[in-house]
């Protein structure tokens, strides 16, 4: 795992001395050192304007020869990359049947090999791993940048005036004296709405994320750069598409074999390092299978690592401890307190770059500080639930569908009732109250805008964000064309909720301490597999994730893992009002907010008091709030000017 940067000018004339350009470069890698602390390597084209840096954790080939930037034999390409290859071995058995000789082992060497040979586009066609890239044509005079399929591996690009930039975190590109800091206020209302900022925009104007699975392509004419749209070489909608047109109709049986070989597949080839590896472990389905699978295939006790909580409302690391003891692992876990909280906080801006409000950012931070202890690369469970069906959320709304079939007049009546009868009730503030207000506002809606409300913290977040617009795009509109209500939530959080939240909750979390985790169920050859699983698989017998827990149970008893799903929460509603609430009040103050022109602050400070008097839990929306207010006092303060406020 590693870090890359790098410049290309449009005017290379502006950037004549090479060391101007390798300063700079140097410097936007060097923010990137907590990716990669092992080795660093520039390469600049001072004629052609660009220039590329990197910071590399060594993983695989400790050696000199899997040093970057890396340059191809026939001097055409120059590649950085960042990320595993965990077929690379295979491909270079390929290439060798076909003439292509290596210098070293490392799969930077076969992927750059491969380009050569076969081509950027079939090169990765045959790749199965995790990474980003961007690798420079010097003939053609074009960049290519790449994410792998899922998006677990992030980059960022933009052009800054006349400068295209490009990097593994944002940090890289403002270090750059062309970057402009601009924040886009409807990037800011997508980000309260859903908790994180929606690929492809950025908090940043003009900076954009590389969406998983596809490329961008940058090419200089004369003294001008053009970058391309997005072009998809694999789309997660697109394979869900194409699954429920050839859905299986083979035995259960003969499904659940082919789904364990495939994560035998999956993690023996993931559990290959030339350092430690070990595995994140909550007791749930998804990382005790991934942990059972990976303890049948090691030779010596696998290491995992889990984290509680000192409110047992929130802790299941006594599962954890149960699922490891009977696999015979060698299981480390720490308790989190507010206080543990109260200290990261001040971290969280640094880590995660632009604003992030997934609260479990914390607990998965601290998970990732204990496990580098002991271990360089760890194995997660992260994806199951969005491939396997296993989500409350989804069965929640499913038990909605009858009542939406009824004609709209109906249930705007119903919807109606219920408000009166809420309303003799004023004093209820307990579940019968709750469910009562979430009924008499969800019967008149169709099930999309359902889901969309689930999904959503600040439901009207561009009328919390000043100047936004007062419409904003949905990213929800890719699973448009799927009819099955259940493959389509699940299709909006592969292409949404997993690359843009989970995924960047890990790969910030892992990197910040420079360990590198791995997702064996994102192999996209379990993903494909997924989507053409009939519904029954999916939920059965009133089971969510029925086929994969099917494998599970030949590893670790069904007895150890069947239980309600809590997920990875946080006490956050208690904490704010409690050991957090100074902190929260500083950063939520009227005049604050004022200040800082962005948020509307009666209706933040008007949320903030009702959720501290115990009237309503605003929590999930006063995170990101704060989130937002940390990270503008962290990371924009004295770069961000006066006009690029009011922008």
């Amino acid at each position: 795992m590693c870090g890359f940067a790098g410049i290309i000018e449009s005017d290379p004339s502006r950037s004549s001395h090479p060391t101007d350009l390798r300063e700079l470069v140097e410097t936007m890698a060097n923010s990137l050192k907590h990716r990669g602390p092992d080795d660093d390597g520039v390469w600049v084209d001072s004629r052609k304007g660009v220039a590329l840096g990197f910071r590399r954790l060594a993983i695989v080939d400790l050696s000199r020869a899997g040093h970057q930037p890396m340059m191809s034999p026939n001097g055409r390409y120059v590649l950085v990359f960042n990320g595993e290859i965990y077929n690379h071995r295979a491909m270079r058995r390929e290439l060798r049947t076909e003439g292509i000789a290596f210098v070293g082992s490392s799969d930077t060497e076969t992927f750059l090999r491969g380009i050569e040979h076969w081509g950027l586009v079939d090169t990765l066609a045959k790749s199965v791993g995790m990474f980003a890239f961007a690798v420079w044509d010097c003939r053609e005079s074009q960049l290519h940048l790449g994410r792998d399929r899922m998006g677990e591996k992030p980059l960022y690009y933009g052009l800054q005036g006349t400068t295209l930039l490009f990097g593994s975190e944002l940090k890289a590109l403002s270090q750059h004296r062309c970057f402009q800091g601009v924040i886009d206020r409807d990037a800011l209302a997508r980000y309260l709405r859903y908790g994180y900022v929606p690929s492809p925009r950025s908090i940043f104007k003009g900076i954009d994320k590389v969406p998983p699975g596809a490329i961008v392509t940058i090419t200089r004419e004369s003294e001008k750069l053009t970058v391309s749209e997005p072009h998809y070489y694999w789309r997660f909608s697109d394979i869900v598409s194409a699954g429920l047109a050839n859905l299986s109709t083979r035995h259960p049986s003969e499904l659940v074999e082919e789904l364990d070989n495939l994560l035998r597949e999956s993690i023996r080839d993931q559990m290959v390092a030339d350092v430690r590896t070990g595995a994140f472990l909550s007791g749930g389905v998804d990382s005790s299978a991934v942990v059972g699978v990976m303890q049948s295939l090691a030779d010596r006790p696998v290491s995992t690592f889990s984290i509680g909580f000192d409110d047992e409302r929130f802790d299941e690391s006594r599962h954890a401890r149960n699922v490891a003891q009977f696999l015979g692992t060698e299981h480390v876990d720490i308790c989190v307190t507010a206080q543990m909280a109260l200290d990261t906080i001040p971290l969280i801006p640094q880590i995660f770059d632009e604003p992030f409000a997934d609260s479990s950012q914390i607990p998965t931070y601290l998970v990732a500080q204990l496990a580098k202890k002991h271990v360089t690369v760890s194995l997660s469970g992260d994806g199951g639930d969005e491939l396997f069906g296993g989500y409350e959320r989804y069965k929640a709304c499913e038990q909605l569908l009858p009542f939406l079939s009824l004609p709209k007049s109906v249930r705007r009546g119903a919807s109606g009732a219920l408000a009166l009868v809420r309303s003799a009730m004023k004093s209820e503030k307990g579940t019968i109250g709750r469910k009562l207000d979430l009924a008499a506002e969800l019967l008149p809606i169709s099930p999309d805008d359902i889901y969309r409300r689930m999904m959503s913290r600040w439901r009207a977040s561009e009328e919390v964000v000043l100047a936004a617009s007062k419409s904003i795009d949905d990213p929800f509109d890719a699973a448009a064309s799927i009819k099955d209500f259940r493959r389509r939530m699940m299709t909006i959080d592969g292409e949404t909720y997993l690359p843009d939240d989970i995924l960047v909750k890990v790969d910030r979390a892992t990197m910040a301490v420079s360990l590198e985790s791995r997702a064996p169920l994102l192999d996209h050859r379990i993903v494909e597999f997924s989507t053409r699983l009939p519904r029954n698989l999916l939920r059965r017998n009133g089971q969510a994730k029925w086929l994969l827990r099917q494998v599970l149970f030949r590893y670790v008893p069904q007895q150890l893992v069947d239980r309600p799903k809590k997920g990875f929460g946080v006490p956050i509603a208690d904490w704010l009002r409690g050991p957090l609430r100074d902190w929260a009040e500083s950063l939520m103050s009227e005049d604050r907010i004022r200040n800082d022109g962005f948020l509307n602050a009666a209706v933040i400070r008007n949320t903030w008091q009702r959720h501290c008097s115990g009237e309503i839990d605003a929590s999930a929306r006063l995170w990101a709030v704060l989130m937002f207010q940390s990270w503008l006092d962290a990371t924009v303060a004295g770069r961000v000017s006066g006009a690029s406020r009011a922008a």
